[in-house]
């Protein structure tokens, strides 16, 4: 079972584009094996290997050894507090454009009354 993940480490996995990319691949695939993952990602295999140690320490991909193979698949729990707090922000700008809405309404408004 994985250790509990700071949410600091999971901010800083997706932080960085090509792991962004590991884990968008994981989500399409279901699971790959690293050389495919690594084809797919147009990196090769020494740098993939730090960016999933950077994922696995996050907990958010899991890795399997099957054979000679190491299959890696995508853990979206982790990814769960990080949305939560995003949503915070989505709510902020929903108010802030329904305010925007409001007060360019008035203006046109004004305008037509004006004329």
């Amino acid at each position: 079972m994985p250790r509990p993940v700071a949410t600091e480490d999971v901010f800083r996995a997706v932080a960085d584009p090509t792991r962004r990319a590991a884990l968008e691949a994981l989500m399409r695939q279901r699971e790959l094996p690293v050389g495919a993952l690594a084809d797919e990602l147009g990196v090769g295999l020494p740098m993939l290997s730090r960016h999933l140690a950077v994922l696995r320490a996050a907990g958010l991909v899991t890795e399997q050894r099957s054979g000679r193979q190491r299959l890696y698949r995508l853990r979206p729990e982790p990814l769960r507090e990080l949305y939560d707090w995003a949503a915070i922000f989505d709510e902020f700008w929903t108010e802030r454009i329904g305010g925007l809405r409001a007060y360019l309404d008035r203006q046109a408004a004004d305008e037509t009354e004006g004329k």
